[in-house]
């Protein structure tokens, strides 16, 4: 079973992302609403995939998603995104390794989770 921590502000992000997780039979470990907790989560939850909404990413600060690498660096890295310029762009796919949209359907978001998976199997 493929493990994955949630990170995202909002509660009801976090609520659909978890009812999609277990639709597709995958593990939750653990579920963080800010940055902090995700980084202290990360290496003490282990996961194979790191589902990060974007907003939570303090640009500026030297928190980029270098450091989440560094502290969980097998984990395949999703980040859930709404809108990003080019310069957000550039600088997210630095440690990204997949996107999905907010404003995707469910059925879409799905999808996208079983390449992440299939990645991971591949690993």
């Amino acid at each position: 079973m493929i493990s994955v921590l949630v990170a995202a502000a909002q509660p009801d992000v976090r609520a659909a992302l978890r009812l999609t997780l277990l639709d597709l039979e995958m593990g939750i470990v653990g579920e963080a609403a800010d940055w902090s907790t995700t980084l202290a989560l990360a290496p003490e939850t282990r996961p194979d995939m790191l589902l990060v909404d974007w907003e939570l990413i303090p640009l500026g600060s030297g928190n980029t998603l270098s450091q989440l690498r560094a502290v969980c660096p097998t984990a395949v890295v999703i980040v859930l995104i709404s809108q990003l310029d080019a310069r957000q762009q550039a600088a997210l796919s630095v440690g990204a390794d997949a996107f999905i949209s907010k404003g995707e359907m469910p059925d879409r978001v799905a999808e996208r989770l079983r390449m992440a998976a299939d990645r991971i199997h591949l690993l």
